[in-house]
């Protein structure tokens, strides 16, 4: 019975993504080791290139249902006074790749001074994005072929749509103000709503993002290094909150910064329902990082869905040498 449940949620979610039911996009736990993912602003963040790679596998439970991978570079260009950034995504879900999505994208990030040690990014991002259907009868499975009794006997009423891929452009833009210690910044996600329908328009709603935090050495000494090695450990308490298709998200905790460690503890949810709670831990050394964290579902799937894994690597590259010296932003971004 407890297999049956889960594959039975599986097409749920399977039909339902078909049927015109408003998609929301891929949620990572280690958003800041994803930083163009969360908003276009942070290209060229840290001045040096950088790269960025991440991968989650979402409710295993539910035999892969979910699964994304993305990778981006960034970097910032004096001569264009900001950063620019792409990024490739690519995300499975269904066994067997039922419905998939890749989008490529290319950002524009223009830097200002605000106001002595405050600065401001702008930026833009356009992006390609396919949707691709797997329609094969050996895969796919509809509510209406179950039979009690028997179990997948019966022949689907649905329909297969006249197309299965479709094409769109995408469009979004962010910024970020930020300090010595201290950031916040705001996103927005399809902006011209394409859409995204086998069957007929469904528009992909518009993704609000906003986010805020700092960094709180607890140490007086900035670059104490101990007698085992370890540097000044650093806290960063965060909040992000997401707003799609009438769905609210709030994302709060904060990182432990001590080199060569680093750790984290954060809990998502909605505006009535709890989601997970996530743990990450992670190591660096010199300009590599890597991050692994595990989602501990708390909502009512629990039981089925085994929350999610999501490692994360991350590698800066050495800065080339400019006339100026450009400021990074100081966040638990990779």
């Amino acid at each position: 019975m407890k297999k049956y449940n889960k594959i039975t949620l599986i097409l749920l979610f399977a039909a339902l993504g078909m049927q015109g039911v408003k998609a929301q996009d891929v949620g990572y736990s280690q958003f800041f080791a994803n930083p163009l993912y969360l908003n276009p602003a942070f290209a060229g963040s840290k001045v040096a290139p950088r790269i960025s790679l991440a991968y989650r596998a979402q409710w295993p439970g539910l035999v892969s249902a979910f699964s994304s991978v993305s990778a981006s570079y960034d970097q910032y260009i004096p001569d264009l006074h900001g950063g620019i950034g792409a990024i490739v995504l690519s995300d499975r879900q269904g066994d067997h790749g039922m419905l998939n999505t890749n989008m490529l994208g290319a950002m524009y990030s223009f830097r200002f001074r605000l106001h002595e040690d405050i600065y401001i990014n702008l930026a833009l991002q356009a992006s390609v994005v396919n949707i691709n259907l797997n329609w094969d009868p050996n895969i796919m499975r509809f509510p209406d072929q179950i039979d009690a009794h028997c179990g997948w006997i019966n022949i689907t009423s649905a329909t297969p749509p006249d197309r299965t891929s479709v094409f769109y452009p995408d469009f979004a833009a962010g910024a970020m103000v930020y300090g010595p210690a201290w950031y916040a910044g705001f996103a927005a996600h399809h902006l011209s709503q394409p859409s995204q329908g086998f069957y007929s328009e469904d528009r992909v709603p518009i993704k609000f993002t906003a986010n805020a935090g700092g960094l709180i050495n607890i140490s007086e000494e900035r670059r104490r290094q101990s007698s085992l090695g370890l540097g000044t450990p650093v806290i960063s308490p965060n909040l992000i909150y997401q707003y799609q298709g009438g769905f609210h998200y709030f994302n709060y905790g904060l990182y432990l910064d001590w080199m060569p460690f680093l750790v984290g503890c954060w809990y998502r949810h909605g505006l009535e329902n709890p989601d997970a709670f996530i743990f990450m831990v992670g190591a660096q050394h010199d300009h590599f990082k890597v991050g692994y964290s595990y989602d501990v579902s708390v909502s009512e799937l629990s039981n089925s869905v085994l929350g999610a894994h999501e490692i994360t690597v991350g590698i800066l590259l050495p800065v080339p040498e400019q006339k100026h010296k450009v400021k990074a932003i100081r966040c638990p971004s990779f």
